[in-house]
């Protein structure tokens, strides 16, 4: 099946020359030493990475894999997420690779009768390629800022300083004056900081790409689709190019592979004709990409509570992204919320640097330190209620459509999303601020 081909364009955002705030020293008995190390180089790490290099600020991103990696098919990015990008200077040449998508289209059918809503999204909505946007967030980093195949084994405090101590899987070491963990949902810097680890709910999804080469007749709209037990959603992204993801009431039985994802498109399949769903979704089903499938079997959230009381910081080590917040995609904020994060860190970070700067040559290291740590302070006290009132919005959405609650449970969830907004879509007009 042909590639779906993406155009590019928009201007560069010009970049100040990093200031030299990244002294590495390699010695025979020393480890390698960074000013800012970002644990991660997923969304969050390279925004993260992208937005301390537009303030003049260099760091290192490690990353575990071998390449850039964009797990997951396609991402919602609403208006909060595109004002995001509009400062890091990337959403230009993004908007060129998505529509705009103008209507939620509900569809609800059981057995002969089927309900249908149509309902116009008001701010900005489009469904990206992950990897346009990991591509596109990765292009603007210098080279050598990047580094692949680094993966962690442990985490140690740094006596010398308020930073870490990395030990990597191969046994060399990597001090850091500034840790940023946004590694994702497993992160080792998130476990050094003391959080508990993430919770699961178990639902099997699958995910991927259908490309039509001469076209669709869809609308730009998100479909949003209950049959049976299955809830099925398709985004347009292009006149050629269409998103879907397929939430399976049950995985596929042991005897096929969940590694096999032409298998578990097979089962899918045919449970999905078992329940009539419509021939079209079939059809984008069957005719996808399969090197764009992508299939997992729970989600991932840190319940709101442990967002609100959780220590995301010690010293100069903190978190960000999936790592501090974690959340399922029943609200379709995970992705923006940690392009959020990157910006009011790197504006945290960049006000520490310049006071630092203006303190002199001659303030001593540990009142630098104190800067650094009193920002990294000022970034979780800025973030911590809005990612809190958003994990809650997520929180009680999947207890909503996963866990069936009772009816008193159920009015009690209905009423605080209401006074959340979440019809109306009121965590979309959120602006972080600028960079």
């Amino acid at each position: 099946m042909p590639a779906p081909a993406h155009g590019r364009g928009g201007r560069k955002q010009r970049s100040r020359r990093p200031r030299t705030t990244d002294q590495v020293e390699v010695g025979m008995a020393e480890a390698e030493a960074h000013s800012i190390v970002i644990v991660g180089g997923g969304i969050c790490g390279l925004a993260t990475a992208l937005a301390l290099h537009r303030k003049g600020i260099a760091s290192l991103v490690l990353e575990k894999s071998t390449s850039l990696r964009a797990d997951g098919a396609g991402i919602g990015v609403h208006a909060n997420g595109w004002r995001v990008l509009e400062q890091l200077g990337v959403a230009a040449e993004l908007r060129e690779t998505a529509h705009l998508i103008t209507v939620y289209h509900d569809v609800w059918q059981q057995g002969d009768r089927t309900s249908r809503e149509k309902v116009p999204v008001r701010t900005e909505l489009r469904c990206l390629n992950r990897k346009d946007m990991i591509e596109a967030l990765a292009k603007d980093i210098p080279a050598g800022m990047i580094r692949f195949g680094c993966r962690i084994a442990a985490i140690d405090a740094d006596p010398s300083s308020h930073g870490a101590v990395l030990t990597m899987a191969d046994g060399t070491t990597m001090k850091a004056k500034v840790l940023i963990g946004c590694e994702g949902t497993y992160s080792v810097v998130a476990k050094y900081l003391g959080l508990s680890p993430v919770r699961t709910i178990p639902r099997a999804v699958l995910r991927g790409f259908t490309w039509f080469p001469h076209g669709h007749s869809f609308e730009n709209e998100f479909l949003r689709l209950r049959v049976g037990d299955f809830f099925i959603g398709r985004l347009t992204i292009t006149d050629n190019l269409v998103h879907f993801f397929i939430t399976m009431p049950k995985p596929p039985t042991a005897d096929v592979s969940t590694k096999d994802l032409k298998k578990v498109r097979d089962v899918a399949l045919k449970e999905m004709q078992d329940v009539e769903c419509p021939a079209e979704i079939i059809d984008i089903v069957r005719d996808s990409d399969p090197e764009s499938l992508n299939f997992v079997t729970e989600f991932w959230y840190r319940p709101p509570w442990e967002v609100i009381f959780g220590s995301f910081q010690k010293g100069t080590v903190t978190v960000a992204g999936d790592a501090m917040h974690a959340m399922g995609p029943f609200i379709g904020q995970g992705g923006s919320a940690g392009l959020e994060d990157a910006v009011v860190l790197a504006r945290s970070l960049a006000r520490a640097v310049e006071d630092a700067d203006g303190a002199g040559k001659d303030a001593p290291a540990s009142a630098r330190e104190k800067m650094i740590g009193k920002a990294i302070g000022e970034y979780i006290r800025e973030r911590r209620p809005r990612v809190a009132l958003l994990s809650l919005e997520s929180f009680i959405m999947g207890a909503l459509l996963v866990r069936s609650p009772s009816p008193v449970a159920k009015l009690a969830c209905v009423a605080v999303l209401i006074l959340l907004g979440s019809k109306s879509l009121r965590h979309a007009y959120y602006d972080c601020g600028r960079l």
